[in-house]
């Protein structure tokens, strides 16, 4: 029986829970987030200090001003535009920079040409082969 601890909750479930924190993909998860944040700061600041001025500069552009009244309700719609605009900036930014560059990264670390995946190691080897050089199961022909 796991004694007691903290009012009533038990080591059993401490531990419980102290190995669910420690597992790889919560820390992962937590790490993931962290570097989110702090890549949307990077992000942001290369789209409103270098990108977005230069739209300015091809046609002094600026939205933020443009709004309606109706019946003491304000809309503002310019700073609507402004953000969707800084929005696909944003992606553009991102599609251009960092996803089609990872594409071409992971597409170059594809499999060989005249490999194939053991069934039950996956590990990558020679078509012609009849059994895994690595976990000696045989395949199917």
């Amino acid at each position: 029986m796991a004694t007691s601890w903290f009012g009533g909750i038990s080591l059993g479930l401490a531990s419980e829970f102290r190995d669910f924190i420690t597992k790889g993909n919560v820390i992962d998860l937590a790490v993931a987030v962290v570097m989110g944040v702090a890549f949307n700061s990077v992000v942001t600041a290369f789209v409103s200090d270098i990108i977005t001025p230069l739209i300015g500069v091809a046609g002094h552009y600026d939205f933020s001003a443009l709004n309606y009244t109706i019946n003491g309700s304000a809309f503002q719609v310019g700073l609507f535009i402004n953000q969707l605009i800084s929005f696909i900036i944003m992606a553009s930014v991102v599609f251009f920079l960092i996803v089609r560059p990872m594409h071409k990264l992971y597409d170059s670390k594809k499999m060989p040409a005249g490999t194939k995946t053991c069934p039950e190691c996956l590990s990558a080897i020679p078509e012609k082969a009849t059994r895994c050089a690595f976990c000696t199961s045989k395949l199917k022909a």
